[in-house]
């Protein structure tokens, strides 16, 4: 499964196992709170000032 920015945080946590590592290691850490769990990769990417390209690498490994 090929992950994009418009995924949602919610879904990539229900689909990929080593998501909330990964999220986390980028400095996402507020994973399940309610606005997060509504927000794109890349809208939150924007917010934590993080190149969601980078992001993207290394989910899709």
């Amino acid at each position: 499964m090929k992950y994009k920015k418009t995924d949602l945080i919610s879904y990539v946590l229900e689909h990929h196992e080593n998501a909330e590592e990964i999220l986390t290691s980028f400095g996402f850490h507020c994973l399940y709170c309610p606005m997060s769990q509504a927000e794109s990769l890349e809208e939150a990417c924007i917010v934590h000032e993080i190149d969601v390209n980078d992001l993207l690498k290394a989910l899709n490994k």
